[in-house]
């Protein structure tokens, strides 16, 4: 069984990464289990309390993964500052962006979604955590939670998330990998100095923790 309070608290530990905020990322493949991990990390860092972004809210229909200058100019900007960002999110539905919403420059922040370990954002972030799915197992489980209905949409996203990691790939860069098990979730650090491949690691095998 997991214990995310532990991960929590190591993650709390961390130095300030964005200004006064401990941005984390947690990143995968689409239909890898990105949100609900999230959603547990955040209430083990503190519930609602913890602010956490989801990158669907800055992806559109046209620009999947094109979003990092709003990320960077109504996320970043303002957190470095210690200012509670305001950021636009699309909506899915009615296909443009609703007024502003605030993210607070909380002592620890939350972005998931996929690509938010991307070159751009990696220079601000505390941690860089990355869900250890296989893609086409991570899409298969998206498509059967979405229904056929969006399955042009995911063909066209399956297409563009290979292009997106094959030009600015997150796994190598990851501090740590979650792997989902029957009952929770497990996680181990990737030490520093390392080659940081897709080799899977088991507890047991573990070389250290790097946090």
């Amino acid at each position: 069984m997991d214990d995310l309070d532990r991960l929590a608290a190591q993650l709390r530990a961390l130095d300030p990464s964005c200004g006064p905020v401990r941005l984390i990322a947690v990143d995968g493949h689409a239909g890898s289990g990105k949100s609900t991990f999230a959603a547990r990390l955040a209430a083990a860092l503190g519930g609602d309390g913890v602010p956490v972004l989801h990158l669907d809210d800055l992806a559109t229909h046209e620009e999947l993964f094109a979003w990092t200058d709003r990320m960077l100019d109504e996320v970043i900007a303002p957190l470095s500052r210690g200012r509670t960002a305001l950021f636009h999110p699309y909506d899915w539905n009615l296909r443009r962006f609703l007024p502003p919403r605030p993210l607070p420059a909380a002592p620890v922040v939350l972005i998931e979604g996929v690509g938010a370990g991307r070159r751009a954002l990696r220079p601000h972030l505390a941690c860089l955590l990355w869900m250890d799915r296989a893609a086409e197992d991570s899409w298969a489980r998206g498509r059967q939670r979405d229904g056929t209905g969006l399955s042009t949409f995911w063909d066209g996203w399956t297409a563009a998330e290979t292009r997106h990691f094959a030009a600015d790939p997150s796994r190598p860069h990851a501090d740590i990998v979650v792997r989902e098990c029957s009952e929770g979730y497990e996680w181990w650090a990737v030490p520093d100095g390392t080659p940081r491949t897709d080799d899977a690691i088991t507890e047991g095998d573990r070389p250290g923790q790097a946090y």
